[in-house]
């Protein structure tokens, strides 16, 4: 097993291959890739460009050690280094990963590669590979693996302890799962408490029956949940009538943790969910990115006919244009950070969407104490600035930042709270939505507070 190797260590390696490979020194390559972590080379070839990726991916030693790679490549880069493989090569390479790998890789290749790849899998591998295929993206169905050991009942501990030792698939054994005649889960006994007890019991009389479980058409998001809630190594997935399919392992929840986290992060940015954005060409980027941009504009649109409405009143009091960014930024920022805040509970479970009115009623009484500290500074700033020239200028300012900063927290708190009772991801919230969405109100609200003062 080669060792994990730390930051400074992968710089140096980095320009190590780089090096080699503008000299095309193959035969060095190789050496290095070889005494290397497949998950370091993977990491490494992210900053590659895409022929060289290709190139150490060819140079990798054996077939095992490209099917770890695969396991740790995003899927844009797994296209890309076996877009050029032959398919004998991708079977052999497909004998040392799991079924749900082997599904995951075979729906991105072309039809024409994907028939003659399953054509070449073993009768028992072909079925669970399109098993998992025919399951949703981002289901508990489409990320499960087939490989873990299942037993009846009645077997005895001895019999089971003898089949764990034979099976050829060990390291996806964390726990023995416990069917009846009609493989339906009924328990499950983890491996210490299996060779703790006695040969003679049968597994119905040790095993745990109180089981978490999850069907294969259950959301990834909440598979993590409850691994992460219960703290297990794997979760049984099984069908409507209760037959067990097969587990999803800690590693496939660790992906999925960070990959529901990127969508999150990326839509909170109003950039998409596209998890592969860094690695796509600047025209791909801007589409993926032209309409949540496009959101900001119409809001920018409505913003600024608000301000046109009530040209006459700066026309009269030109200095209230000076505080307009303030007003939308201070509103802005706060309304982004509890939309943020409600989001990231939502995502964790610290957050009970069936009950939400204290979350925001406290973050309203946030947005008052925040609002009337800065609402006194600000108001105090802007008679400096004015020089007393405007009567109760001050006090316009102010009150539209407290104003503003509460109605900010009431819609940032609420609105991905809304969506989520909709069934859509709350994560879109802190995009350009709900900021857009504070700034108009904002700004009207700002002119109404100046109108209903000043005049």
């Amino acid at each position: 097993m080669k060792k994990a190797i730390f930051t400074t260590e992968i710089s140096l390696l980095k320009t190590t291959i780089e090096r080699l490979l503008r000299r095309k020194a193959g035969s060095n390559l190789t050496k290095i890739i070889r005494k290397t972590h497949p998950a370091d080379i993977a990491l490494l070839m992210r900053g590659f460009s895409t022929e060289n990726q290709k190139i150490v991916f060819r140079l990798s030693p054996t077939f095992a050690y490209k099917a770890q790679i695969l396991e740790e490549l995003d899927e844009s880069l797994i296209e890309n280094v076996l877009s050029e493989e032959s398919v004998a090569n991708i079977s052999k390479t497909f004998q040392y990963l799991g079924t749900n790998d082997q599904a995951m890789i075979v729906s991105m290749l072309p039809e024409e590669q994907q028939a003659t790849i399953l054509e070449k899998l073993e009768e028992e591998d072909l079925e669970d590979v399109e098993e998992i295929m025919s399951y949703a993206d981002d289901s508990a169905g489409s990320v499960m693996t087939k490989e873990t050991l299942i037993l009846n009942q009645n077997t005895t501990i001895g019999n089971a302890i003898a089949q764990l030792q034979s099976y050829p698939e060990n390291e996806k054994v964390f726990y023995v799962y416990v069917v009846d005649d009609k493989e339906k889960l009924v328990g499950v006994i983890s491996l210490r408490n299996l060779v703790t007890s006695k040969n003679t019991k049968k597994l119905r009389e040790v095993m745990i029956k109180d089981i978490h479980a999850v069907t294969s058409d259950t959301d990834q998001e909440e598979v993590a949940k409850i691994v992460a809630q219960y703290n297990y190594l794997a979760l049984p997935v099984v069908n409507k009538q209760n037959k067990f399919l097969g587990i999803v392992t800690i590693d496939d929840i660790v992906d999925i943790i960070r990959q529901e986290a990127s969508e999150d992060f990326l839509q909170m940015a109003g950039v998409g969910k596209d998890r592969e954005i860094l690695l796509k060409s600047p025209l791909e980027n801007a589409q993926s990115r032209a309409p949540w941009i496009l959101a900001s504009l119409v809001g920018g649109i409505c913003a600024a006919a608000i301000i046109g409405s009530f040209d006459e009143l700066l026309k009269d009091i030109i200095v209230l244009a000076a505080f307009i960014p303030v007003i939308i930024g201070m509103g802005g920022n706060i309304g982004t950070q509890s939309s943020t805040i409600v989001v990231r509970g939502l995502a964790t479970g610290r957050v009970d969407v069936n009950n939400t009115v204290n979350l925001i009623v406290k973050e309203i009484i946030v947005g008052a104490i925040l609002g009337a500290l800065y609402g006194i500074l600000i108001g105090f700033t802007a008679e400096f600035i004015s020089g007393n020239e405007v009567a109760n200028l001050g006090l316009v300012i102010g009150l539209s930042i407290a104003c503003s900063m509460v109605i900010a927290t009431a819609v940032g708190a609420s609105v991905p709270l809304l969506l989520k009772k909709l069934g859509f991801d709350p994560a879109i919230s802190t995009g350009p939505f709900v900021t857009t969405a504070i700034d108009i109100l904002g700004v009207a609200l700002y002119f109404i507070i100046a109108t209903s003062i000043l005049l």
